[in-house]
C-alpha cells in the first residue's frame, strides 16, 4: 500500500486495506443491542504486523505468520506493558467462549459489560503467576 504521505515511498508496504465506506453496520449484544460498525479489511503477509491503539496510549500488535496468527503480544510481558489484561470469558447463553482485553483501569465497565451480556470470568491471562498456575492445573490433568 502506498501512502503519498511517506517521504520515501520504498518504506510503503505490502499490506492490502480495503475501507469499506460506508462502514457495514450489523447489530451485536445479547441483553442490549447496538450497532457494530466494519470499517475494513487488512490483509497481511507472513511476518507483517499492524499495532492497534487507543486515545489513551494502550497498543494491541496482531502479527500474522506462515502458519497463522500470533493474536496478542506476550500476554504476561508486551500486553502487560501495553497497559491491557487478557481475560478469558464464557457467554452464558452460548456456550462459547472469548478472549478479551480489557484496558488496565477499565474494570468497572468490563465488569458491567460481563453482567449485561451474560459472560463468566473464567481466568484473567495477564500476569507470570496466573499463567504459571494455570499451566500447573493443565499439566496436572493431563
Amino acid at each position: 500500500m502506498e501512502d503519498s504521505r511517506l517521504p520515501d515511498q520504498r518504506l510503503a508496504v505490502g499490506v492490502k486495506f480495503e475501507i469499506k465506506y460506508p462502514p457495514r453496520r450489523f447489530i451485536v449484544g445479547n441483553s442490549v443491542k447496538f450497532d457494530m460498525n466494519d470499517c475494513g479489511t487488512l490483509e497481511l503477509a507472513a511476518d507483517e504486523q499492524v499495532t492497534f491503539v487507543t486515545e489513551d496510549g494502550a497498543e494491541y500488535d496482531v502479527a500474522r505468520k506462515d502458519w497463522g496468527f500470533y493474536a496478542t503480544p506476550s500476554l504476561n510481558g508486551r500486553l502487560e506493558q501495553f497497559g491491557l489484561r487478557c481475560v478469558l470469558v464464557k457467554n452464558r447463553d452460548t456456550g462459547r467462549y472469548f478472549v478479551l482485553l480489557v484496558q488496565r483501569g477499565r474494570e468497572p465497565q468490563f465488569d458491567d459489560y460481563c453482567l449485561q451480556e451474560n459472560l463468566a470470568l473464567i481466568a484473567w491471562l495477564d500476569n507470570t503467576e496466573q499463567l504459571d498456575g494455570l499451566a500447573a492445573k493443565l499439566s496436572a490433568s493431563n
